[in-house]
Formats: C-alpha cells, sequence, structure tokens
C-alpha cells in the first residue's frame, strides 16, 4: 500500500515538522512494515509551468512529425519550443520546462538549436514528469483544471510528496487504506484523527436498484446506489488523478477513478456498473456447475461452485470481490451508473482469487477483512463525488441488504499484557490503548472489550495484548536472559542429527535447504516403477506452484535440482547433502480404504484438550513422516594438483557418504548389490542395518542424468534416519587399545561372479566366530578383485586381509592360520569359494 504523506496529514493531524521518514519510524515501531519512503520530485526544479500552445508549424523536412511551436507561459513574448509529439492542438494547455530547470533523473534542460530552430524548453509527457510510465505523448491539462499560462506547474500537479510503501500484513487489512494508516499515525503521535467516514449517511425511506442476497454466509452486507446523467467525458481532477497516480493506480475514467479513490481512502472496494447493460435485479449466489463468465480482461473462466457471483437475468456480470464482467463495464457512453459496496467472505474470495490466478486490488482488500460498517458510506461518497465532479443526479433511494452481525466481545483480565510482556502497564492505560484502538471497553480488573468492526482479527485476550504492547512500543520492553533449566539438553535424536551434520561437512558435503515439494513428473524422471510407493504422494490443497502440487517422498529430487543448479553454474566438483523429512501417506490395514484413513482430520475446540478418539483420529489422518538425509556427488571427489591426478566421485563414494552416517550412530551398514530407481541397476548398493534395509546408494541411472541435467557419473545416497535411530548407540564405544601386535592373514577366494563380495566377507566372519575366534577378529577388508583368465570364465576372484589381534597376548601363527581355514571352509560352504591357487 502506497500512502503519501499530503493524503494522510489530511486525516491525521501530524506535526507539521514531521518528515515522512519520522512518520515511517513511528508506524514501524507500533508493527506495520514501511518497506520504504520515497521522495517524489526531490531532483526536480524549476522554472516549470503551464503553457497555452499559440501555434504550430509542422516541419515536414525531416523523416519523422517534428513540430515547432509558440507557447504562451505568461510572458510578453511566446516560448518557441520544438517538439516530436503530435498529440495536441493549437490553443490546448500543456506543461513547460523552461531552460534552467531539471527534470527527474537529473535531465537538465537548456536552449539548443535542433532540426534548424532554436528550441527554448521542452513540452512535458507525463513520464519525464515522474508521474507515471505513460509515454503516449505529451501531458495535456483540461480546461477544468482552471490552469493559466505560467502558473507553476510543480504545485499544481503536486510533483513533490513524499510516499510511504507499506506492506499489509494478513492480520492488518484494515492498513490497506489511507484512513487506517492514519488512525495508525495519529495515535502514533498522540493526534487528533479525522474519520473520513466518520459521519453515516441517513437512512434512506425507498430502495434503489432491485437486488437480493441467495447466501448470507457468502455476503453479509450488500448496498447499491444510483446516479443518472453523468457526462461521460467529464475529466477526473488532476488532484484526484496525482493521488491515484502516487498510490500506483493508473487513471481511466471519472466513475472507475472515484471508485478506486474512494478503494484507497477508505479500504473499501466499490464496483460500478453501467445500468443500461444489467438485465433485471441482481442475485448475490454461488456459481452453478458448469457456469462461465467472460471477465474485464478479456478472459473467459470456468467458474466453480464456491465462487461467490453478482448475476442478473443474463447470468454472472461479476465474480464478486475478485473481477468486473466484460457485458456490464463502464464505457465512453455510460451515463447511468449503479455502485455496488459490499461485505463478502474473507475466505470464499481469497480461495476464487487463487483458483482463477487473478488478484486484484479489490481482492486483495477483501481476502483481508474490509469494514462490515463501512459500505453505506462509501457507496454515498462515490454518489456524493459523481454529482459534484461529472454533474450526474443522484437518485433517491438506497438497497440496503444486511445480515445482523453482532459483535463479539472479547473479556481479558487487565493485568493480562503485563504478564505477557513481563511489564506493569496498569489497568488505565490498557483500556486507554484499547480505546486508541478503536475498542470499547468496560470492567475494572476484568475487562470486556468489544473490538471495532474494521478489526475483525482482535478475537482472544492475546489479540488484545499484542495491541497494547505494540503501542506502548516494544522497545520498551526490558531485555533479560533467560535462564535455562539444569540437567536439559538436546534429546538424543538432536545429538545424532547434529553429529551427522557435521561428519558429513566434515567430509566436504556442503548442506543444502529444499522446498519440500515435489510433482508427479518427477516420479517419472527418478524411474520409478508405476507401483512403487514413492509415487503415492499427498497433494497440497494451495501449492506455492501448480509446478510442484505434491509433498515429497523421497529427497532426491530437490537434491537433484541443488546439484543440477550448481553445475549449470559452472561448479563441477559438487557434494551436497540434505536432511529433512518426507511424507509417506499410511497404508490402509486390511479391510480399510486408503481413504478412510487419509480422511480429513478433526477439530477439536480450543476451550479442552482433545479427547482420546480425536487423538486417534487426528493420527490416523497424518502421514508417516521418516527423517531422511541424502547425498549427491559429481565431478571429483579429489582434486588434482601438484601431487598428481584427481579422482573422479564413484559409487564407492556414495557408499562411504552412508558409513559416514552409520558410524555417527554406532551402526553397522551391511551393503548388497541391488536394483532400485533412481539408480544404475548394476551399481546400486542397498543399505542394512541389523538386517532392515535403511537406504540405497550408488551412481544415477543415465535416463536420471539426463533427465535432471547432472553432470555424467553423477552419484547420490539416501539413508532413512528414523530407522537407524533406534539401532543407535546411546552412548558412543570407546575403542579398544591394546599394546599387542596385530596378526594378518591374506586369503584368495574364487567365486561365482555373481556372488556379492559382502556375501563372502559375511561367510568369513562367520567361519571365524564358529571357530571361536570372533573376539580376535578385529576386521577383514576387500583389497583386491580379478576377473581375467587364471580365475576361470563366469568367475571372479576376491583377495580379503584379516586381521586378528588380542587385548592379552601375542597371537601365534598356528591360531590365526587355523582361524583364516575356518573362515575360508565356511565360504566355500556358504558360497561355492574355492581357494585360489
Amino acid at each position: 500500500m502506497r500512502v503519501p504523506v499530503s493524503w494522510l496529514r489530511e486525516y491525521a493531524e501530524l506535526p507539521a515538522g514531521a518528515t515522512a521518514r519520522d512518520i515511517a519510524h513511528k508506524l514501524i515501531a507500533a508493527g506495520l512494515e514501511v518497506e520504504s519512503v520515497d521522495e517524489l520530485g526531490a531532483d526536480l526544479a524549476g522554472p516549470l509551468v503551464v503553457g497555452r500552445v499559440l501555434a504550430i508549424e509542422e516541419l515536414t523536412e525531416f523523416k519523422k512529425p517534428i513540430r515547432y511551436c509558440q507557447v504562451d507561459i505568461g510572458n510578453p513574448e511566446p516560448q518557441n519550443i520544438v517538439c516530436g509529439a503530435t498529440n495536441f492542438a493549437a490553443g490546448e494547455l500543456v506543461v513547460v520546462i523552461l531552460p534552467g530547470g531539471v527534470l527527474p533523473g537529473g535531465f537538465e534542460i537548456g536552449a539548443r538549436k535542433t532540426y534548424g530552430r532554436v528550441s527554448e524548453g521542452m513540452i512535458c509527457s507525463e513520464r519525464e514528469l515522474g508521474m507515471g510510465d505513460g509515454h503516449d505523448g505529451i501531458l495535456v491539462l483540461p480546461e477544468s483544471a482552471g490552469a493559466v499560462p505560467g502558473q507553476d506547474a510543480i504545485e499544481l500537479l503536486q510533483l513533490r510528496d513524499e510516499v510511504l510503501d507499506i506492506a499489509v500484513t494478513p492480520d492488518r487489512g484494515y492498513t490497506a487504506s489511507i484512513r487506517g494508516v492514519a488512525r495508525e499515525a495519529a495515535t502514533a503521535y498522540g493526534a487528533p484523527f479525522n474519520d473520513p467516514a466518520g459521519v453515516e449517511p441517513p437512512e434512506a425511506t425507498t430502495t434503489s436498484y432491485p437486488a437480493s442476497v441467495a447466501d448470507p454466509e457468502a455476503c453479509s452486507s450488500y448496498v447499491l446506489r444510483e446516479v443518472r446523467g453523468l457526462d461521460p467525458a467529464a475529466p477526473s481532477p488532476i488532484s484526484l488523478m496525482r493521488r491515484l497516480q502516487k498510490c500506483g493506480v493508473r487513471s481511466i475514467s471519472l466513475a472507475v477513478d472515484v471508485t478506486n479513490y474512494l478503494m484507497l481512502e477508505l479500504g473499501q472496494p466499490l464496483h460500478a456498473w453501467d445500468r443500461g447493460k444489467l438485465k433485471g435485479p441482481i442475485v448475490v449466489r454461488r456459481a452453478a456447475r458448469g457456469e462461465r463468465m467472460e471477465t474485464l480482461d478479456h478472459v473467459v473462466r470456468d467458474l466453480d461452485p464456491e465462487d461467490i457471483l453478482i448475476t442478473d437475468d443474463s447470468g454472472p456480470v461479476n465474480i464478486a470481490g475478485v473481477m468486473g464482467g466484460l457485458t456490464t463495464e463502464i464505457d465512453e457512453k455510460s451515463t447511468d451508473i449503479v455502485i455496488e459496496a459490499a461485505h463478502f467472505s474473507p475466505e470464499a474470495i481469497a480461495r476464487t482469487a487463487r483458483r482463477h490466478k487473478l488478484h486484484s486490488d479489490s481482492s486483495y482488500r477483501f481476502e483481508r477483512g474490509v469494514d462490515r460498517e463501512l459500505q453505506r458510506q462509501a457507496a454515498a461518497a462515490a454518489v456524493r463525488m459523481l454529482a459534484e465532479l461529472g454533474g450526474a443526479d443522484i437518485l433517491p433511494g438506497e438497497t440496503n441488504l444486511r445480515q445482523p452481525v453482532e459483535p463479539a466481545a472479547v473479556t481479558m483480565r487487565a493485568d493480562h499484557p503485563d504478564k505477557v510482556a513481563g511489564m506493569a502497564y496498569g489497568r488505565d492505560t490498557v483500556a486507554g490503548r484499547l480505546r486508541d484502538v478503536g475498542c470499547e471497553v468496560s470492567g475494572d480488573d476484568v475487562l470486556t472489550v468489544t473490538p471495532p468492526s474494521w478489526r475483525p482479527d482482535l478475537r482472544d485476550p492475546n489479540d488484545l495484548a499484542e495491541e497494547v504492547i505494540r503501542l506502548e512500543g516494544y522497545e520498551n520492553i526490558p531485555a533479560r536472559t533467560p535462564r535455562s533449566v539444569a540437567g536439559r539438553g538436546l534429546t538424543p535424536a538432536q545429538r545424532l542429527r547434529r553429529r551427522v551434520g557435521r561428519a558429513l561437512a566434515a567430509n566436504g558435503y556442503a548442506e543444502v535447504l529444499n522446498y519440500p515439494f515435489a510433482s508427479e513428473d518427477d516420479w517419472d524422471a527418478l524411474q520409478l516403477p508405476a507401483d512403487d510407493d514413492r509415487r503415492r504422494a499427498l497433494r497440497l490443497a494451495n501449492p506455492l506452484t501448480d509446478e510442484e502440487p505434491l509433498l515429497r517422498t523421497t529427497l532426491l529430487p530437490g537434491l537433484f535440482r541443488a546439484l543440477g543448479r550448481n553445475a549449470g553454474r559452472g561448479f563441477g566438483d559438487v557434494a551436497l547433502f540434505e536432511m529433512g523429512l518426507v511424507y509417506r501417506p499410511k497404508r490402509a490395514p486390511s479391510g480399510v480404504a486408503d481413504d478412510d484413513v487419509a480422511a480429513q482430520p478433526p477439530r477439536p475446540p480450543v476451550d479442552r484438550g482433545p479427547t482420546a478418539d480425536e487423538l486417534a483420529a487426528i493420527e490416523r489422518a497424518i502421514p508417516d513422516q521418516p527423517l531422511r538425509v541424502g547425498a549427491v556427488l559429481a565431478g571429483d571427489r579429489d582434486p588434482a594438483g601438484w601431487w598428481g591426478p584427481g579422482r573422479p566421485a564413484d559409487w564407492a563414494d556414495a557408499i562411504e557418504a552412508a558409513r559416514v552416517v552409520a558410524d555417527e550412530a554406532g551402526v553397522k551398514l551391511e551393503v548388497q548389490a541391488d536394483q532400485h530407481a533412481p539408480w544404475h541397476p548394476g551399481r546400486c548398493a542397498r543399505l542394512l542395518a541389523g538386517g532392515v534395509v535403511v537406504g540405497h546408494a550408488g551412481e544415477l541411472h543415465p535416463r536420471v542424468i539426463k533427465a535432471y541435467d547432472l553432470p555424467a557419473r553423477a552419484c547420490a545416497m539416501e539413508l532413512d534416519l528414523t530407522r537407524i535411530e533406534p539401532r543407535a548407540a546411546a552412548t558412543a564405544a570407546a575403542p579398544r587399545i591394546t599394546t599387542y601386535p596385530v596378526a594378518t592373514q591374506d586369503v584368495a577366494l574364487i567365486v561365482h561372479q555373481d556372488v556379492p563380495a559382502a556375501d563372502v566377507e559375511a561367510a568369513l566372519r562367520a567361519g571365524v566366530e564358529r571357530h571361536g575366534a570372533g573376539e580376535l577378529l578385529e576386521s577383514i577388508r576387500l583389497f583386491d578383485l580379478y576377473t581375467g583368465e587364471q580365475a576361470g570364465e563366469g568367475n571372479k576372484s576376491l583377495a580379503y586381509t584379516l586381521r586378528f589381534r588380542s587385548a592379552d597376548r601375542t597371537l601365534t601363527a598356528e591360531e590365526t592360520t587355523s582361524a583364516r581355514d575356518a573362515a575360508v571352509a565356511a565360504a566355500a560352504e556358504r558360497v561355492g569359494a574355492a581357494l585360489r591357487a
């Protein structure tokens, strides 16, 4: 909301010396979000005057239209000016900047020879004066402006002003108006406030245009007023147009400008119809299935049964509170006007605007809450301005359809704001501040507070406490260091997450935070089978973007996009990780439909705790949200340098990242070959902990790499921390330290090429344990893989080092050899391994 300070001062009697920045500081302290202060015309310097064009000489010897004009600027002799615009004629009033003047942007004007003539200044357009973006031609002033040649145009056009740009938060819809901001500014300065809607018009004895409301929940107040005989050629006054322009609104016609002006001033959206285009009585109702209408932006829209419509006998003429229809718009021949002012359901308007992707100044205000008592004043002001400025006759009568709305009183202890802020305000201060807001207050120790009609956000004692605290000044709340309670700290799960994050960062991975959203296209890009559980995703009711309407079931799409962005910006060697929740809809028990499990959860009242049945129903409706950790890497894992060539990242690095996570949890990972999208079918590992699958790692499928535009041979890992946490060691086990030497035994085994190395290792370990030497086995490490001729066709040779160590003695060769032989025998028995000669 852009707020000109000159307009603000009309209703708030602010100190004369208060600058726009002073006012902004006060409003920010009161809780408003002032994003910027624009100083219009700060770099503009005169002489800038009104001129009347006396004569025009067309210079035809040039390729484009050039005119040599004589302009009366109030001096005895006319001013000679060369101009390329053709939208003005002799006798019309224009704005002239004379030599020595400076236009916005630091553009200095001087007398100079151009196109064979001396030009003594410049005739200005709106854009050159900083009035707007219009550059269709010269700014021609209407005769109704009462301007005379030589008059100061800076003052006439209000070219110098200060404008506050305020971000209107959803709970403060009243600040989307000059009226609301002026009230806040007056309260902040303790100055009088002159309410532009303070006088209620007298009750009409007759009705105006016939109307009815079919759905009272959609529209609680509906007012219509009429004028006849409007001059459609009557221009909007310069002062009105300039206020619209300063607020970022384009001037269109007098009738439209009046409705926009009052919307900005009062915060009440208005709509104007050409009465001659309406067919029969107006009905406010919900849309019927299959209805369509063409809106003012020339788009034919399919209407939803939840849309609120304004209709006549011909069908829909407005999407209520959002945009008007094309069939009843005001045009250059409209003389009889019907003005509408209404109070529509904020929730319904918000949903309609999002559903149709049709956000307007009107919907912006309705969805934030409009004063439900303002409709009669706004409609009366609109017809009065049309009569004064356009010569219209106001028809007696008023259509006023209103559903009685009892103001909801809030009960609050007088010391409640004191407890919230941690400082003493006192009953009188609390009551006074609530009255400043517009509330009616009664009571002593317990206050009964009735919020004003323009503050629908004040619903409970905490809302009222916030009003008191912000008006007394957040900066006045004493700062106290909170005292921590002894014996409390991070939970084991929280400590594990921190350890995992630190460990991956120490291993060269950078953490990223992605949005938890996905699209159905991601499932195809990941090469997921049709029956893959990861395709069962929850659809958002109100997604941030239509491209990602689902909650993610895996971290990988977001990581792939982050990797692609970094690689696309020249970062070839990338290693990223993310920890976050994924959302997996629950599978229904046998005999129960999946839709019943995902049913809408109940909404318990706030005056009591939820019952056991309500908690169970809520729990059933909430999806499983396991915590995952994922990593992606591409390019060189070890960089090249003077020490030698680099080493590219491969599937083993992805598995190693998973081991880093498991080590922090004190969990031993088992690695098995697998085929699982989106990994390469021959370079994918299944990761198990305690016999339970906890994730996968490996090189990505080439089609996935192509779909996400990733570097070749990119690798990824994803682990389910929720499955690892129960198996994590409560305390980290200290390594066993012994002074006795290690004894190693190497063994080379020939197995079929399809036998996983993990199975061979498990067989060796089982053989040692069966031999009774399990506590002596320190580690088993695969150090060589051979698939040549000596291994035989269809076979491979795996070479392992078995490390033995005792805590209380030096092991003999006989002990380690017998343990090795037992391991080889177990491998032969389990996987058909043969000792390589």
